[in-house]
């Protein structure tokens, strides 16, 4: 590889790290801890008993041995395999703000990624388009996650479409354990798709912690009346001309994005599966924050 584009990648990583790595603060991280708990309790030690304790951890082999009530400390088993699954497809350079849909996934990623690892938990990608692109097996550690955020941003793929069904199957097959998967998409798929995914984010969510992160544009729901545009299909390569000038023709735009948004919404709704819509351009701490906040007092409720 060139060295002078190998400098320009290190930069672009190291800036990404800078930025995400200031969210990761102590409530960010704890409120993660909280919501995606670990597999279960393993026996730490024992002590002695005291008023409120709870009677079900009382260990009476060591009380019937000492002739003093002793209970039994648990401590949560915490490792979890958090995976970020993300969509790299050609509609994901699309950006009207400051940043791509690309950009903004492999902020978000990064965040997540450096919450697990400070959780000490593992981290594993997987890059999708209406194909598997590229898996990176789950690991810990400062340098994976840098590795894992140059992949997002530079990773070529081969596949232009979308296809979160299969990317979900692969989940699936490749997961042997219980995880906590992050879906980060656009989820522009074909109308047709929507009822097999329904299926697949059923499944999946049974299976694992599924989350999905809904990436939007804001001119990708509504155009600016700026005359005539030549417009390309980027998953598909479609071109056509549009009059964004007239009124008729923003507003059936705007009609065909809402029942997209909707098909997405409802299927994922069906499934049971929590989503969280983020947009290129805006801040997304504050939302991740109290996504997580919602989830884990709507769990504790």
């Amino acid at each position: 590889m060139d060295a002078t584009l190998t400098r320009e990648i290190l930069k672009k990583v190291r800036q990404v790290e800078l930025r995400t790595r200031r969210l990761v603060t102590d409530a960010l991280a704890g409120e993660y801890h909280s919501v995606f708990k670990g597999r279960g309790m393993d026996f730490d030690e024992v002590r002695e008993y005291s008023p409120g304790d709870e009677v079900r951890l009382i260990d009476w082999n060591v009380t019937a041995r000492t002739g003093v009530p002793f209970i039994k400390k648990l401590r949560e088993e915490r490792e979890l395999t958090l995976l970020l699954a993300v969509d790299v497809s050609a509609s994901g350079k699309f950006g009207s703000q400051t940043q791509s849909k690309r950009e903004l996934a492999a902020e978000v990623a990064s965040v997540l990624a450096f919450s697990a690892i400070r959780n000490r938990d593992k981290v594993g990608l997987l890059l999708f388009t209406d194909e598997v692109e590229h898996y990176v097996p789950p690991k810990k550690g400062r340098v994976h996650v840098l590795r894992v955020i140059r992949d997002i941003l530079f990773t070529t793929p081969r596949r232009r479409g979308t296809d979160v069904a299969s990317a979900l199957d692969f989940c699936n097959d490749v997961l042997g354990r219980r995880a906590v998967i992050f879906v980060i998409s656009d989820f522009i798929e074909p109308p047709d798709a929507f009822d097999r995914l329904r299926r697949l984010l059923r499944t999946t969510n049974k299976r694992h912690d599924l989350v999905l992160l809904h990436l939007r544009d804001r001119h990708e729901e509504e155009l600016p009346a700026l005359g005539l545009l030549t417009l390309e299909d980027p998953e598909t390569g479609e071109v056509m001309e549009i009059d964004t000038g007239s009124k008729s023709v923003r507003d059936t735009f705007a009609q065909l994005a809402r029942e997209r948004m909707d098909q997405f919404r409802r299927a994922a709704r069906q499934a049971g599966v929590d989503t969280l819509e983020l947009r290129t351009g805006e801040a997304y701490d504050r939302a991740l924050y109290s996504f997580f906040k919602n989830r884990t007092s709507r769990r504790l409720g």
